[in-house]
């Protein structure tokens, strides 16, 4: 799936040239950092592997002669997200997509808390953070300008088997729904995209068995193309599937629904 000539065009127009992607050395925000770079647009991209992530920005450069900025760091903690801020005080970012995070999965009150804890720094503090500064900034600097926060189907409901996962995606979705209304008049675009199961490694990290998961690229183009366009986007058939389908549910339903769903992803865990 490629973003369409008039989509480039709107983004450019709209926010100008140079975007970040936290998290994008694997997952969906590298295929994010994929369609950009394809459509020319330069790039500052983050992840805590720096050779992976030196490899990328080279192979983003020669594929597609843009300008990658490589920028290191763990954004679970104060010292890398204020490196990121500092490091991306020159830069005229006009698009800011805030990708990075990982799932726990299985019993909650089994799972190490420091491993929650940090989980919980990095989906939310510095969601939380970087979305301040960046709104701030380009506020300040009169510039128009598009912040994606990464929800998830999950945020809609308790999750059983992914409690604290699926708390933390509440957290971002409440925080951008709101935010999309705050920010509008300021000429900052807020979007929260909200995807199903994917294969990534995410899964993996989350020690997740996902059957039916869509793939990264089912879902890219879709988050791309909702930038100033929606608040929410479901991006991928199976997203608006399942989310459609629950719509109508009662809540109590739905958690249950989703516990069901999550034990059939966890069930190795049990052996």
């Amino acid at each position: 799936m490629k973003l369409s000539q008039k989509t480039i065009q709107r983004l450019r127009n709209t926010y100008g040239n140079w975007v970040l992607i936290t998290g994008a050395s694997s997952g969906i925000g590298r295929e994010i950092s994929l369609k950009l770079g394809e459509a020319g647009f330069n790039l500052v991209i983050t992840g805590r592997r720096e050779q992976v992530l030196n490899e990328f920005a080279t192979e983003l450069f020669d594929k597609f002669g843009v300008e990658t900025i490589p920028l290191a760091g763990d954004l679970s903690t104060e010292v890398g997200v204020n490196g990121l801020k500092q490091d991306t005080e020159h830069l005229s970012l006009g698009m800011v997509i805030l990708n990075a995070g990982y799932g726990t999965s299985g019993s909650f009150i089994d799972s190490p808390i420091e491993k929650e804890v940090n989980m919980l720094d990095l989906n939310c503090r510095a969601v939380l953070v970087l979305t301040h500064h960046f709104a701030s900034r380009m506020r300040d600097r009169g510039q128009k300008g598009a912040i994606v926060l990464m929800s998830s189907m999950v945020a809609f409901q308790g999750v059983p088997n992914a409690a604290h996962y699926a708390a933390t995606k509440a957290y971002v979705q409440s925080l951008g729904e709101a935010l999309a209304i705050e920010c509008k008049p300021k000429g900052i675009d807020i979007l929260c995209a909200a995807p199903g199961p994917v294969e990534t490694d995410f899964s993996k990290r989350a020690d997740m068995r996902m059957n039916r998961a869509m793939k990264a690229e089912d879902v890219g183009v879709p988050i791309l193309k909702a930038i100033g366009k929606r608040t929410t986007t479901l991006p991928g058939f199976l997203t608006k599937f399942l989310v459609y389908n629950l719509r109508m549910t009662p809540r109590w339903a739905k958690v249950h629904i989703m516990g069901k769903v999550m034990e059939g992803f966890t069930k190795h865990q049990k052996f």
